[in-house]
């Protein structure tokens, strides 16, 4: 399994952003996916995840009520869609898939697979 992520970028707090995560090869078996972020000198902190087939959805406490994720199963994508965005929030944002089931979401040591990474910045 691949994972792109993109759509990182710099906005002011409050405003917002929309992150994809594009998979591709062998993803028919792919069971959960999710965001996690990591500010310098900061853990890898969770920030949202799906349940692939079931659509369930978890999201970190910092983050609940402001960010939501979005699928598209035809393109195999997930989104993450940031509003209200707050200088904390400035970190690199990773997705993250799993094929193994069952799966604790919020733990990154569940993943095997992770993207690239893209650079989300909040001024204040």
């Amino acid at each position: 399994v691949q994972l792109q992520a993109s759509g990182g970028g710099s906005v002011q707090a409050g405003g917002s952003l929309r992150l994809s995560c594009a998979a591709s090869g062998r993803t028919t078996n792919s069971y959960g996916i999710a965001w996690f972020r990591q500010a310098p000198g900061r853990e890898r902190e969770f920030v949202a995840g799906i349940i692939w087939n079931m659509g369930s959805t978890y999201y970190g406490d910092s983050v609940k009520g402001r960010f939501t994720l979005t699928k598209d199963w035809a393109k195999n994508t997930l989104y993450l869609q940031m509003t209200n965005l707050v200088p904390e929030d400035t970190a690199v944002y990773y997705c993250a898939a799993s094929q193994e089931s069952p799966i604790v979401i919020p733990t990154k040591e569940e993943y095997r697979y992770w993207g690239q990474g893209t650079q989300v910045t909040v001024s204040s």
